[in-house]
């Protein structure tokens, strides 16, 4: 999969509609951590804001500028983060990255509607943007994680 007809087919519906329903876009006011990446190559950044509680994330915000596959991404996360601890969110962003990169098979639940992005795998020059929510997440968490060990 290669050609323009090719990426046309890509923006398949379903990944438009998870595009145009990204969740928790509201920033939070005063969070415990907050993380802003950016992908080089396409220009989609992503700030995530994380508050969590006992070892899982119990607010969450996030601000996304991105393509609409990196869209779809952060909708996915941003329906299910809420309860989830860094080891939940850093399996499904290794799950994703291994459907991206090697054929790998589609995340579990609570990640499987990541399904819809499946056929971005032939589209190496948006892995960077679909992983972005979920690279950001997982440093968010863990600098959560290390701001209590050492405060």
């Amino acid at each position: 999969m290669s050609s323009d007809t090719d990426l046309v087919k890509l923006y398949s519906g379903k990944i438009l509609q998870l595009a145009g329903n990204v969740g928790m876009t509201e920033r939070l006011s005063d969070p415990q951590v907050t993380v802003r990446k950016r992908s080089p190559l396409c220009g989609s950044t992503v700030t995530i804001d994380v508050d969590m509680e006992d070892g899982h994330v119990a607010r969450f915000g996030q601000d996304v500028k991105a393509c609409a596959l990196g869209q779809a991404s952060a909708a996915v996360l941003g329906d299910v983060v809420v309860g989830l601890g860094k080891d939940d969110i850093t399996r499904g962003r290794d799950q994703l990255r291994a459907m991206l990169k090697s054929n790998g098979p589609v995340p579990e639940a609570p990640f499987d509607g990541l399904e819809a992005l499946s056929p971005a795998a032939d589209f190496k020059n948006r892995h960077a943007s679909i992983l972005l929510a979920f690279d950001a997440t997982v440093e968010a968490l863990q600098q959560a994680e290390d701001s209590k060990s050492t405060g």
